[in-house]
């Protein structure tokens, strides 16, 4: 029989008003590739975080290479050979990258001074070591998710990590670098006969990559299996307890006006680069169009022209027929715009707020929460609130928990459930699903048909291309900040779709 990595005897973790483990218990094979799949909420990243120590159970025994764990915090996890690579990055953002890395165990000159030369050494051999390519001298603030996502990774395994726990590693990926990081997975596997357990959402990768899943509801393990025993369908309706049809979305209506049109758009990133080359686009009333791109191709900085984050050098945006170029986020969406940003953690929530404060953000100062300019109905506020709560089924404390205490998936319902509710003409949606589970996805994507089937106009970017197809009428393609390619409904596939997406337009024959 296999070595056992990682055990878990009787589990349970309570926190005020939610008990989000309950009798946990579990064995984890070393060597193996574990997958941990459950909805928001159900304690798959509470699990994960006693592992690591950063909770302490309220009941329960932990041992980690047949050792029980006696105090719960990251050092002693660390000592005994855990890693994790958190859902919301961990870094310094004005630290370089070989900085990042080697924090705590930093190269000395002299035993007093830091030798920066020597830790980008170090990085870089690592970097060729596992195939992660990532600048080592840049800093992490003008690196894109998905680059901060290897650092992360290369950062636990510069430790010498023996368990590697990696929480929606994939979330924040586009499908070339999933396949990348599956190919270092296996290879960690294989080489260090290392043990690697997977929090994801995702049942296509955890049939893609995994040897074992667990599948946790309402804090409880309801079942272990061996993955080639499952498929994805057997999985959801574990997770969820009932069968999951988010493939059935019915469109309904026409395009009507253009409500979204951007013309010769120049756009610059952080460093003074031009993102944005000279594009435009258009998008009417009762469509979606979706963009597909490998990150860093400029459709972030886009997205943020549009919503007023980001100030353009060229070109014009209209919005509503409003020239709104220039304007700030809060003219932008008077005119009549609601955005769902990118980075939820950054732009999308107060972690600090409540769940209500959060809701209410954007209609604070309106009359039906607000007396006289200042003094705010907190029993109106609260009701909209409990209301909007229970219709967009988040899942945690209730409406006067602090966000940042929320899982990421119901987070993310926080950003939608607000948005969705200003009833804009338009909807600017960036990565509406990163790090949510099956049954939320469901959930979404029934919300952003629905809201396209009342005339909004929708532009939507996602790192994920099913979803893309799923939901998208048109969808364009986006390399070096210049539009590569338009593909209608029904006319496209994602063979066409990934030419696009690297620059080419020669169609099979420049692969072959």
């Amino acid at each position: 029989m296999q070595d056992i990595a990682v055990k878990f005897e009787h589990i349970s973790m309570a926190f005020p008003g939610v008990l989000a483990n309950d009798d946990v218990s579990l064995e984890i094979r070393k060597g193996e590739v574990f997958a941990l799949v459950g909805e928001n909420g159900a304690g798959k990243s509470t699990l994960m975080n006693i592992l690591y120590g950063i909770n302490t159970p309220t009941n329960g025994k932990v041992f980690i290479q047949g050792r029980q764990v006696e105090h719960f915090d990251p050092k002693t996890a660390i000592g005994l050979g855990v890693g994790m690579v958190h859902q919301h990055f961990m870094l310094v953002p004005s630290f370089t990258v070989a900085q990042n890395i080697v924090m705590s165990r930093e190269p000395r000159k002299a035993r007093i001074f830091f030798d920066n030369a020597k830790a980008e050494e170090q990085t870089q051999a690592l970097v060729e070591e596992y195939g992660l390519v990532v600048d080592p001298t840049v800093p992490v603030e003008e690196l894109g998710v998905g680059l901060q996502q290897r650092v992360e990774i290369l950062k636990t395994l510069f430790r010498g990590a023996e368990i590697l726990i990696l929480d929606e590693p994939t979330a924040v990926l586009t499908p070339q670098e999933t396949d990348e990081l599956f190919a270092v997975i296996r290879r960690v596997v294989k080489e260090r006969n290392m043990t690697v357990i997977i929090i994801t959402h995702k049942l296509y990768e955890v049939m893609a990559i995994s040897d074992r899943v667990g599948v946790m509801r309402k804090g409880q393990l309801v079942g272990v299996e061996n993955t080639c025993d499952v498929d994805e369908k057997i999985l959801s309706s574990m997770m969820v307890g009932r069968p999951v049809l988010y493939d059935n979305l019915e469109k309904t209506g026409q395009p009507g006006e253009e409500l979204i049109r951007v013309e010769d758009l120049v756009v610059e990133d952080n460093r003074g680069l031009t993102a944005v080359d000279g594009l435009s686009l258009s998008v009417r009333a009762g469509e979606v169009l979706g963009i597909a791109a490998i990150e860093g191709n400029g459709q972030s900085e886009l997205l943020e022209a549009i919503t007023g984050m980001r100030t353009p050098v060229g070109g014009k945006i209209t919005v509503c027929g409003k020239d709104v170029t220039g304007m700030s986020p809060g003219q932008v969406r008077d005119v009549g715009l609601a955005h769902v940003p990118e980075d939820r953690l950054a732009t999308g929530v107060s972690r600090d707020a409540s769940v209500t404060d959060n809701l209410l953000m954007g209609k604070h100062r309106r009359e039906e929460f607000n007396r006289f300019g200042f003094h705010q109905k907190v029993s109106t506020i609260e009701r909209y609130a409990q209301e909007i709560y229970d219709k967009f089924d988040m899942r945690g404390a209730g409406i006067d928990t602090t966000v940042g205490s929320m899982s990421g998936g119901n987070m993310q319902k926080v950003v939608i459930a607000r948005e969705f509710s200003f009833d804009s003409p338009v909807l600017i949606i960036s990565q509406p699903t990163r790090g949510v589970d099956v049954g939320a996805i469901e959930f979404i994507h029934t919300r952003i048909i629905e809201k396209r089937n009342q005339g909004c106009a929708i532009l939507l970017c996602s790192a994920d291309l099913d979803e893309v197809f799923r939901l998208s009428d048109r969808i364009v393609t986006i390399y070096e900040g210049q539009i590569t390619g338009e593909f209608t409904a029904g006319s496209f596939s994602k063979e066409e779709i990934g030419y696009c997406m690297t620059g080419s337009r020669k169609g099979k024959e420049a692969v072959q």
